[in-house]
């Protein structure tokens, strides 16, 4: 007995170092790799502070070169008050579609789940083979503007990105992990479909939740593309991601035509403030879905 007991105890003292040694190696490993993702954003963030004139002698630094906010000055100046109407247009359309697409996308994952659903499977086929073939740009903008008449609208922007493929399939692998004793206790107690989904499902999918919302937030507040298409006369309607663009072709433009000496124009550190400007509040935002983040994947994304 004595040996044994011995025997266990120097066992656990191996796994026990074992998991140290495994702990450390795992932990420098993955700070290595979270320092390699971090540099791009320390250089972009130190370049849109730096003086044009060293950035271009000197490359990119870790700290800013000659500290100078000439870039940011270039920008707002050109911009003026329109940077800010683009702010609160895309700062809209971002809010409005995650929280109407997170409505429809749980919904639809919601009734794909119920096995009471006699079409689920023809219904599941028809949204998954649109992951493999599109219509393509073409159909898509007649629909909008021809049969929608979506175009001068910020709708255009908003409605196609509503609804996903993968969001809806994720919501839909994430619910059946719930419970079904859960959804038949609310039906004997008399509570409708509607009841069901808003206050046992919705409630018990804050990971996944958090998950679709932060790629839909994404997606509308990267978008550009769609304002170029649907409200490239609308200046009031445009998005930041498409001002910023803008800006930067009719800067570009100005330089090739000798309009602009270059050496007044700060254009490589200018890019770095744009780059600035358009991440920095969607690096306030992440944090606080951090949390929900991997779990609302890998738990969504596995079973099922």
């Amino acid at each position: 007995m004595a040996e044994l007991s011995i025997k266990k105890q120097r066992n656990t003292i191996q796994q026990d170092a074992g998991t140290k040694i495994f702990n450390v190696i795992a932990v420098t490993i993955v700070s290595f790799f979270a320092i390699v993702c971090l540099l791009p954003f320390v250089l972009v963030l130190s370049g849109s502070f730096s003086d044009e004139s060293q950035v271009a002698i000197n490359g990119y630094k870790l700290f800013p070169q000659e500290f100078s906010l000439q870039a940011y000055k270039v920008v707002f100046s050109n911009l003026g008050d329109t940077i800010g109407n683009a702010y609160l247009v895309t700062i809209y359309v971002t809010l409005v579609g995650t929280v109407v697409g997170l409505l429809l996308t749980s919904m639809s994952g919601y009734v794909l789940s119920r096995t009471d659903f006699k079409h689920r499977d023809k219904a599941a086929f028809f949204i998954y083979f649109t992951t493999l073939f599109s219509g393509g740009l073409i159909p898509s903008y007649l629909v909008n503007t021809t049969f929608l008449h979506l175009n001068h609208s910020l709708w255009a922007v908003i409605l196609p990105g509503l609804l996903g493929p993968f969001n809806i399939f994720l919501f839909r692998n994430y619910i059946k992990g719930i419970p079904h004793s859960l959804v038949e206790s609310a039906r004997i107690d008399g509570a409708g479909d509607f009841r069901v989904y808003w206050q046992i499902i919705i409630p018990l999918c804050k990971p996944v939740s958090a998950t679709v919302g932060l790629f839909l937030s994404l997606g509308y507040w990267n978008n550009w593309f769609g304002y170029s298409l649907y409200l490239i006369s609308d200046k009031d309607k445009w998005g930041l991601q498409y001002l910023l663009y803008r800006m930067l072709a009719r800067m570009t433009d100005a330089v090739k035509d000798s309009q602009i000496v270059m050496d007044a124009l700060p254009s490589e550190t200018m890019k770095l403030a744009t780059a600035m400007l358009v991440t920095g509040p969607v690096l306030l935002f992440y944090p606080f879905a951090q949390r929900y983040f991997v779990s609302g994947l890998t738990i969504g994304g596995v079973k099922g």
